[in-house]
């Protein structure tokens, strides 16, 4: 069943008294009907969270005049925060290296429309998957990567996914790592998939790493990229047990199915403004 149109207004602030009254005071005012709210309050960095749907219809003004208006509300509470509008389509770029899975599940959500998005292009290092990215009529881009080249191959990543005027980047197992100056222009926009449980074995191979420790728990982990490897908020994880019957390659795998599902859900929550970060942690509305 298709929803009717909403804008969403994701925000954090300094912990007070009066901000939910203040916030839906505001709509209230203005005769918006709230469909779906949620909030949270951390005690120990004293910040407040919150998300708030709101019927777009139901409202006497569009989202540039709701910016407008709320913006002193937002000054006064020394508020971070964004107001969405879910006719608008979110564009993510993915990219990818030589393992599938993640790329075929994303693939056949935004098919069947699960993810609502644009998909405006798909950039590898490898040329593996063309044939299959243009058989679903989407771009692909083939942009390789060698120790000679690295400045040069990131600078044409950057000018595609700015060409593309892209909204989120994903990493859908693209096996390079992004250099700090990339990272640091696109904070909160670009999501990785690790394959294991953070922060537990970072790096490469991390099912090995997980088979010599002799570990019972294998998962993935879905989290925004920053300049620091595999150290960026965590939206969202997931696990499988083991035992010490269990090969290297059954757990790699094993990890394929929690892969995907883990970064098919950290995407959506993503997109759909449910991840709120304050340093490196994260507040997910689920």
């Amino acid at each position: 069943m298709h929803r009717e149109r909403f804008y969403t207004l994701a925000a954090s602030c300094p912990d007070r008294t009066g901000i939910i009254a203040r916030v839906t005071g505001f709509i209230a005012e203005h005769r918006g009907w709230i469909t779906e709210s949620s909030f949270h309050s951390d005690d120990i960095a004293g910040r407040y969270f919150m998300r708030i749907e709101v019927k777009a219809a139901s409202l006497p003004f569009m989202l540039s005049e709701f910016r407008d208006r709320f913006a002193p509300i937002a000054r006064e509470l020394q508020m971070d925060w964004k107001i969405t509008d879910s006719a608008v389509k979110k564009r993510v770029v993915i990219l990818v290296s030589k393992q599938e899975h993640c790329l075929y599940d994303l693939l056949a959500r935004w098919q069947a429309k699960e993810l609502d998005i644009e998909i405006p292009c798909v950039i590898s290092n490898h040329e593996t998957f063309r044939g299959f990215v243009e058989w679903h009529g989407i771009p692909f881009h083939h942009v390789p990567v060698t120790a000679e080249n690295k400045p040069q191959a990131f600078a044409e990543i950057r000018r595609l996914y700015e060409e593309s005027r892209g909204d989120t980047m994903v990493l859908a197992r693209y096996m390079q790592i992004l250099p700090p100056e990339l990272c640091e222009a696109y904070p909160g926009q670009i999501l990785n998939i690790h394959h294991s449980f953070l922060p537990s074995f970072v790096g490469a191979k991390p099912y090995h790493q997980a088979y010599q420790r002799g570990v019972k728990l294998i998962g993935a982990t879905c989290h925004y990229v920053t300049r620091d490897l595999d150290q960026g908020p965590i939206i969202e994880q997931d696990v499988i047990r083991i035992d010490h019957s269990d090969s290297p390659d059954d757990m790699v795998r094993y990890g394929k199915d929690i892969e995907k599902t883990v970064l098919a859900r950290g995407l959506r929550y993503h997109l759909e403004d449910r991840v709120l970060v304050h340093g490196n942690k994260t507040v997910v509305f689920r």
